[in-house]
């Protein structure tokens, strides 16, 4: 019969909106495995400064393996002791009895179970820092070389979901990528403040470790790899709630991209589309279907998100030296959290690194409205001859007469004596161009890469 294991992952739907990465390392047992990385530290901390005997070191590390405890005893014991430090503590001990029964006296000497869970999801934390860093990487990177492809290539700007001005399709790249240059930095400012030891005993006071507290307290951060607080933080959850809402925004973010790549993939606009693959996107009942379903993954991801981090930030309000409830609630909300936004950042990942643009499309599109999408463009040049008031009636009666007759908007300019006395044939036709008609678009695509291979260029915050 063969030993009871943790499940990588317990829900079928996690690949649809997680990654195996992220999975694995909220999972059921890399959650026990770094609270016994803190029980082993605390050890070797405890020993260093004679807290505890040398000799009962490397029994205690031995046994700090998630796959030597019984995930059936583990899970009973929590839910008679309200966390899972309780019954892990207990069966560490007796799994250190087993090979060094005085050893087994000093197992999580001077730390209370809070310590430990919040210890353990602080290095949950820091892996969780890791894929996000580099899977931002990749996505910025992407991001930047489709803005550098498509810089200059006109397409319609879209406001209240109408028709509104020409942009460049670079332009609508840069400013994703711009969006995620800033959320790199956030995670990164984020990660230098939750990063980040909790060690304070049973109330806060480390009173148990006497005179040897901080020497303790200081080593055990070191082996950790994190740094010690001014003070212990048991009910003050600002570290946890200020990585719950960067991990929201990003996750928001990457939702606005889906949002938009799924419009534009609409039959109707056919503008992109996401990368083709074997039995990606299909339906069960219309074979002609081409569902956006990485973008159907992200925006689940970005619509489950807000609840999360509302769950974290209220669970800030928090009773004395130790929470009843607010601190219970993170350990579900955070890791969900973690695993949506990985999820959804490998999905935008994927789409935009592989997007299919339709430039037939786009040129299709912008002309659509035969030319009133330029009519400001006309009304501005006008404007500087006949001024701004009378070039605006002039143009808005020129585009109602191409609505109602189908012409387009340069045949009604191009056969009024009252513009081509101020503007020649050869300049209106240059002023219908949409791609003369991009105003900083281009300039704003370089600014939005320059800031992306040089964040310290960023001339606004």
């Amino acid at each position: 019969m063969s030993e009871p294991t943790f499940s990588a992952s317990g829900r079928l739907t996690d690949l649809i909106c997680g990654t195996r990465e992220m999975n694995a390392a909220w999972s059921a047992r890399q959650t026990v495995q770094s609270m016994l990385d803190v029980e082993a530290a605390l050890a070797r901390a405890s020993a260093e400064h004679g807290v505890i005997p040398s000799s009962a070191v490397a029994a205690i590390v031995a046994a700090c393996n998630a796959d030597l405890i019984d995930p059936d005893a583990l899970m009973a014991g929590a839910a008679s002791g309200g966390n899972l430090a309780i019954p892990l503590v207990k069966l560490l001990t007796a799994a250190v009895k087993l090979k060094d029964a005085d050893a087994a006296k000093y197992v999580h000497w001077g730390a209370t179970s809070q310590d430990i869970l919040d210890t353990g999801t602080v290095l949950q934390l820091r892996s969780t820092f890791d894929l996000l860093e580099a899977g931002l990487s990749e996505a910025c990177d992407a991001l930047a070389n489709q803005a550098a492809k498509f810089r200059t290539t006109p397409a319609i700007g879209r406001t209240w979901l109408q028709q509104a001005l020409p942009i460049t399709l670079g332009l609508k790249f840069a400013q994703w990528l711009d969006a995620l240059t800033r959320h790199r930095e956030r995670l990164a400012q984020c990660r230098s403040r939750v990063l980040a030891l909790q060690f304070g005993g049973a109330a806060g006071t480390l009173a148990s470790l006497r005179d040897k507290a901080p020497l303790v307290a200081q080593s055990l951060a070191d082996d950790l790899g994190l740094q010690r607080p001014t003070l212990p933080w048991h009910t003050q959850r600002d570290r946890i709630a200020e990585a719950a809402a960067c991990f929201g925004m990003l996750t928001g973010t990457l939702g606005k991209i889906a949002r938009d790549v799924s419009l534009q993939m609409q039959t109707e606009v056919g503008e992109l589309a996401e990368p083709a693959a074997a039995g990606k996107g299909g339906s069960s009942t219309m074979p002609h279907k081409r569902n956006p379903v990485g973008c159907a993954a992200v925006l689940t991801a970005a619509m489950r998100a807000p609840n999360l981090v509302a769950t974290v930030f209220s669970g800030m309000v928090q009773e004395h030296e130790r929470a009843l409830g607010g601190w219970q609630a993170e350990w579900e909300a955070l890791p969900d959290l973690a695993r949506l936004t990985g999820g959804a950042l490998a999905q935008i990942t994927a789409i935009v690194s592989n997007i299919e643009v339709n430039a037939g499309r786009l040129a299709a599109n912008l002309d659509l409205t035969h030319g009133l999408i330029l009519g400001e463009a006309v009304m501005l040049a006008l404007g500087d001859r006949i001024g701004r008031l009378d070039a605006h009636t002039l143009v808005e009666h020129a585009s109602k007469q191409a609505v109602a007759t189908g012409a387009t908007l340069y045949d009604v300019l191009s056969n009024d004596e009252r513009v081509t006395q101020q503007l020649s044939l050869i300049e209106l036709q240059a002023l219908l161009d949409p791609a003369n008609y991009a105003g900083q678009a281009h300039a704003f695509v370089d600014a939005a890469l320059l800031a992306h291979r040089s964040p310290s260029s960023r001339s606004l915050p």
